[in-house]
């Protein structure tokens, strides 16, 4: 059995959720979910933050649907929820563990990974995942989006609002500090 909106456009979606169809929501929510996951996780790793951050997006997103003005795809406008409010986590997180480091630490990590003694794609998948929750925020979704999702630099500059020179910097800069983040490990 096929659902009411499995083949609507997204302008049909929306038009239908600004209706209060629900069920035109839940398409949405259907249909970008992975999306939002892989973004979010990406970022925080894989914690109950990240259901957490997920789950807001699309709170979110419903009550800014109204504002949609469609420049973008829904794609672009829902990463760029999920983008912010996981930057807004993690600045909270760090806000929060600063009151428990001292002040004469340079850098706070608030994501390690705790080291298994594990063999193959999974020990260096952890080992990358580490050197990833080591990077700055801006740094982190630019990796995230560009190396593990797949978007172009230039999708990723539209999500993030940002020149591709700055995309290309960041990646460019990302890259180096992970070297060397995984050499020390």
């Amino acid at each position: 059995m096929e659902l009411p909106y499995s083949k609507a456009d997204e302008t049909e979606l929306i038009k239908a959720v600004l209706e209060n169809d629900e069920l035109a929501f839940g398409e949405i929510v259907n249909r970008y979910r992975k999306m939002v996951a892989r973004t979010v996780k990406g970022m925080l790793g894989d914690t109950i933050y990240s259901e957490d951050i997920g789950q807001e997006v699309f709170i979110k997103l419903y009550h800014s649907l109204a504002e949609f003005r469609g420049e973008a795809k829904l794609a672009t406008y829902i990463q760029r929820i999920a983008v912010n409010l996981t930057l807004n986590e993690i600045k909270r997180r760090k806000r929060f563990f600063s009151m428990f480091v001292q002040r004469g630490n340079a850098e706070m990590y608030e994501m390690d990974i705790a080291d298994e003694n594990c063999e193959g794609k999974r020990e260096a998948g952890e080992i990358v995942n580490k050197a990833l929750g080591k990077l700055d925020p801006r740094f982190r979704i630019v990796v995230t989006m560009r190396m593990l999702q797949g978007y172009s630099t230039r999708e990723t500059a539209e999500i993030l609002d940002l020149p591709v020179g700055t995309v290309l910097s960041r990646l460019s800069r990302a890259q180096e500090q992970m070297k060397k983040i995984i050499e020390k490990l």
